[in-house]
């Protein structure tokens, strides 16, 4: 077996061409959309990101305002962009200051702009599993761009659950790395649309429950070892941001696996293109087409 190697820019296309008409209906009422990014570093991840990002949503027809910021200014500007009528969203390019006080600015970002679903407004929702902001279900709640990216990118894959209460019903999961911005997010949404999802850190290991026959997903501490988690697991998802990580290897995996590489460092040995069914490299452009999805979706909210 030879693994399909998915293109995540592929994919993304069909969102970009969903979210160009959903900006040319509002460029049409007289509304350009604008997003203001805060950079704090030339160079890095992060810097490399923010061009990426700077080219995608000018596909989609979006105004994109890169701002490079000092650690002093990062909390002035956020609240500038929350306070500009003309600004509809505001994207953070991590890090800006350090780990604790970075996560302390997601919440300064006003939930209404806050494209990448990740003020403490949305999260709740999501881990709630509260899908909708009004009582009438009419208008959807943010989920956070780069776990709605990948789930998007599982699906076109081909993962599917094997029953009828839930869409990913039967479905096992290890996603390695609990990060609040990808990790943890990604297991609970996994959770809560089904599946079982093994959850491995450095502070160890859980399990997110699934949301069938209750509201929202449960969570134990399973204490799951990575070679149990992945020999049981439909799809593999590991985002570890450190040249330290031991590759994931082929003989490690179920046979027809769906892997996806989230981390700045491949996460995945060679081997694993032998084993696996789909095999996806990268995240990124699905993940800029998900803001930009995001994007419009608060300006309903707005509206």
């Amino acid at each position: 077996m030879t693994a399909v190697e998915l293109d995540p820019a592929v994919v993304a296309e069909q969102y970009r061409d969903q979210v160009r008409a959903q900006v040319q209906r509002l460029a049409n009422g007289g509304r350009s959309l604008r997003v203001v990014g805060l950079l704090g570093r030339d160079s890095g991840p992060a810097a490399t990101y923010a061009r990426y990002a700077a080219k995608g949503f000018g596909s989609m027809g979006i105004e994109f305002d890169l701002r490079k910021v000092a650690a002093p200014e990062v909390q002035p500007a956020i609240a500038d962009a929350n306070n500009d009528p003309a600004v509809d969203g505001v994207f953070l390019y991590y890090p800006l200051i350090d780990r604790p006080q970075d996560r302390w600015l997601r919440e300064l970002v006003d939930p209404r702009k806050d494209m990448e679903g990740m003020h403490s407004f949305w999260s709740r929702l999501l881990y709630e599993n509260q899908r909708y902001v009004d009582p009438d279900r009419t208008l959807r709640a943010i989920l956070p761009c780069t776990p709605l990216a990948i789930l998007k990118l599982l699906d076109y894959a081909g993962m599917r659950g094997s029953g009828s209460s839930a869409p990913l019903e039967g479905v096992t999961a290890c996603v390695i790395n609990r990060s609040d911005i990808v990790g943890r997010p990604l297991a609970a949404m996994l959770a809560n649309d089904g599946a079982r999802v093994h959850s491995l850190d450095v502070d160890g290991s859980v399990t997110f429950e699934p949301a069938i026959g209750r509201h929202a997903h449960d969570l134990h501490e399973s204490g799951i070892d990575r070679a149990s988690a992945l020999a049981a697991s439909d799809v593999v998802i590991s985002a570890v941001p450190s040249r330290d990580f031991e590759p994931i290897r082929g003989e490690e995996i179920r046979p027809g696996a769906i892997c996806v590489d989230v981390a700045e460092f491949t996460n995945f040995d060679p081997s694993v293109r032998d084993r696996a069914s789909v095999f996806i490299p990268r995240v990124g452009p699905m993940t800029i087409a998900m803001a930009g999805r995001n994007l419009t979706r608060l300006a309903a909210l707005r509206r």
